[in-house]
């Protein structure tokens, strides 16, 4: 019935955690049978493969796959074609799934056979401390593709897909080295309405230096990729209109963060694409 997912890179040190909280969920040990978790092992060199074959000896229901390192987008992918479930739920390494997570978002799929996917609320911790979210991290149900735009809201350790959604929209692009979540929380929003579950059901940790959106700067240069794929996508003129809108806003945050770090080449390339979009009708 349901496919759990963590795909991981050096991260023994949380995966441990995620692992267990996974096995904790109430409607895995009321059923059994019925679920599997997948760890997809993006090319570790720390005490994962260790850590997971321990785990696969104990629970038989633990599939453990190692790859060369080629990115989270890759890895993902490679653990939905080994899914068997009806149902998808991600969880990123260094997250953890309250109990009862699984449990109330497949009785809430099963209410609602027209949802797609949902997802839940969150409790943030940052540097072992619980923070607040900003009005802006907000998650919406619906319509949302105006809200989805400026950052992701689509939190993939709080979401649970049905299958047929990554037939319907595709899985992840693997050319994004990050902001492949916001890139299929765009797709999902130009076909399908969100549906979100006030409950806060998982533990989002963050804060520490191995985080992807750590890694980069300029994070925007794939939204911005990810921005003109969706707009090849859209069909409504307002749904065009409003992601253009949203790449100018973009372009114009990062010709200027280039300008400021001296990168001529990059901010006019950015600059260019503002007055080629500021053209179109």
């Amino acid at each position: 019935m349901v496919s759990a997912i963590i795909v991981t890179h050096n991260r023994a040190h949380f995966l441990a955690e995620a692992v267990d909280s996974v096995l904790a969920q109430t409607y895995f040990q009321k059923n059994p049978d019925d679920w599997e978790l997948i760890v997809v092992d993006d090319g570790s060199t720390d005490r994962t493969p260790d850590l997971m074959t321990a785990y696969g000896e104990r629970f038989p229901r633990v599939r453990y796959v190692r790859l060369e390192n080629g990115g989270v987008s890759r890895a993902r992918n490679r653990g939905l074609r080994l899914a068997a479930g009806e149902f998808i739920a991600f969880l990123d390494s260094d997250d953890l799934w309250l109990k009862d997570k699984v449990q109330v978002q497949l009785s809430y799929l099963k209410a609602f056979p027209e949802a797609r996917f949902c997802l839940t609320e969150e409790i943030w911790v940052r540097n072992g401390r619980r923070v607040n979210q900003k009005s802006r991290h907000q998650k919406y149900s619906g319509w949302v593709l105006d809200r989805v735009l400026p950052l992701c809201l689509l939190s993939l350790s709080s979401a649970m897909f049905r299958r047929r959604l990554f037939e319907e929209v595709g899985q992840f692009d693997e050319s994004l080295p990050v902001c492949e979540d916001y890139d299929l929380g765009l797709r999902i929003a130009l076909r399908f309405p969100y549906h979100f579950l006030p409950a806060p059901l998982i533990v989002k940790r963050g804060g520490h230096p191995d985080q992807l959106s750590k890694k980069y700067w300029g994070m925007d240069r794939w939204r911005i990729q990810a921005l003109e794929k969706a707009l090849g996508l859209a069909v409504a003129e307002t749904d065009k209109s409003l992601i253009k809108a949203e790449i100018v806003r973009k372009c114009l945050v990062l010709a200027g963060g280039f300008e400021k770090r001296g990168s001529r080449e990059e901010a006019a390339y950015y600059r260019q694409k503002i007055r080629d979009y500021a053209a179109q009708p």
